[in-house]
This record gives C-alpha cells, structure tokens and sequence, in this order.
C-alpha cells in the first residue's frame, strides 16, 4: 500500500469512529446481506452484574461476556441481562461474548447499532415498554447460535431490524405468544441474512393484530426450505403454549412476496 493509500484509508477509518460506525456496519448497511463480516473484539470484559445504560454509549467493538452470576448461556428463564438499556438509549459497536445471560434488555425505544452477539443465551435482546409509539431499531449487527429465539418482543410498538446476520437459531424474531400483558407489535425486516440451520424469522399473533414485513432476505443453506418466513400464532395471556395460525404471505399479518425472499 502506497503512503498516500495509507493515509487515506487512516482518515476513513477516523472518521467512521467519529460517527461511531465501523467497517464491518458499514458493509452490512450498505451491501447485500451476504456481505456480512463478523468482527473482531477489541478486548474482552467480563460482566458480574448487569450493567444499566442510558444517553448513548459506543464501546468501541470490546467483548462483554456473563460471569459469575451472569455466567450462564442457558435457556432458563427470568435470567438478567447484560446490558439493561432505558428508554431512548443508543448502544453502538459492542459483542456480546459466551455466556451472554439474557443479552440485552431495552426498557422502551433504543436503537442498537453494529450490535454482536457471538453466542446467544436466553435471548439476544428483549424489547419491552407498553407505549404503541416505541420504537425499537436494530442496525447492522448479527447473532449466532440462539438455540430458541434471537430477539423477544415482549412490549408494545414497533420493532425494526435492518442489515443483520443470523446464524443457528431457532426464530429471529418472535412476538411473546403468551405473555401476561399483551399487545398488537409491528416487525419490520430489511436485508436480512439468514444461515440455515432455523424454524423461523418471525412468529407473530394475529389475533393481537401483529404484523410482520420482510424484505430483501437472504437465506443461506436452507435447501429443503425449513425455515418459515413467517410464523402465525393465536396468542394468549395465560402463559399456555399458543397454537400456530398458519403460515406464508396474506396481506395483513405476513406482508411479502416470494420476490423478496432469495434463497442461496
């Protein structure tokens, strides 16, 4: 590389951390899905206690991982996470290591952006907050290995996911199907990258009114085609297990065509 190729490439990467953005988001928001690079940590640090977030904070690709009594990757429930993010928090550049606990809690709005989690436990991310305006955004990123659900939509409002990888899961995004308080939840899923081995990339309730949108995914290895794009439930609020409601494109709940699935 030429000094002035060095120097250039110097400045772009100095101003990507300005923006609190690196090389590996900026692929993933701007590419296709299969031009997923998964990152490499800055450092390692190990999380005793679920650390609670609020404003924004980038930390810069560092590695936090569960130890102690966060140092479990199991499926139990009722586990903390973390991070506990509160309402209107922005999280940039952070990999979430093995064991992850609960991963991420968002208490209302936040925005996760070139979030990493390298081996999820419980759930990578759980959305709460019961107002019908929340927004919660993921923006690039990726999860692997989520041996049941990657994000869990436990709240009210809208959850929108953009430019992410996913790898070994069970489903993407599920809409909580038997959650003591429910309500109708909004699932928007654009350029999205899916590994096989899955179930689903989203499950929904139609009786809530749920709905889901996907466009521009991308599912990689499924050859039998296993993984459902989208998954209906009827949901309750008793804590029972919800049946499944059908499945595939309808307009009001599933909202795709086949032309924005690829299939490689």
């Amino acid at each position: 590389m030429t000094s002035r190729a060095r120097s250039s490439a110097r400045a772009l990467t100095g101003g990507l951390a300005a923006l609190g953005l690196s090389f590996g988001m900026v692929m993933m928001i701007n590419a296709p899905a299969g031009a997923a690079t998964w990152p490499t940590a800055s450092g390692s640090q190990a999380v005793t206690a679920t650390i609670k977030l609020s404003g924004t904070k980038d930390y810069g690709m560092l590695r936090l991982y569960g130890s102690g009594d966060l140092g479990t990757g199991g499926q139990n429930e009722d586990q903390d996470p973390i991070l506990d993010l509160a309402a209107g928090t922005v999280l940039k550049n952070v990999i979430i290591g093995a064991p992850a606990a609960d991963g991420i809690h968002c208490e209302g709005s936040c925005t996760l952006q070139n979030v990493w989690w390298e081996d999820v436990g419980e759930d990578a991310a759980t959305f709460r907050g019961s107002s019908s305006s929340n927004v919660y955004t993921v923006s690039g990123g990726g999860a692997k290995e989520a041996s049941d659900k990657v994000f869990q939509f436990n709240g009210a409002g809208t959850l929108n996911v953009s430019g992410f990888a996913v790898q070994n899961f069970g489903k993407l995004v599920r809409s909580c199907g038997n959650c003591s308080t429910q309500y109708k939840r909004t699932i928007n899923l654009n350029t999205i990258e899916a590994t096989y081995k899955g179930s689903a990339l989203v499950g929904i309730n139609t009786n809530y009114g749920d709905s889901a949108t996907l466009k521009n995914i991308t599912i990689v290895g499924d050859s039998s085609r296993k993984i459902v794009p989208c998954q209906k439930y009827i949901g309750n609020n008793t804590g029972a297990e919800p049946p499944t409601n059908g499945s595939g494109p309808d307009g009001t709940y599933c909202k795709y065509a086949s032309s924005d699935i690829t299939y490689k």
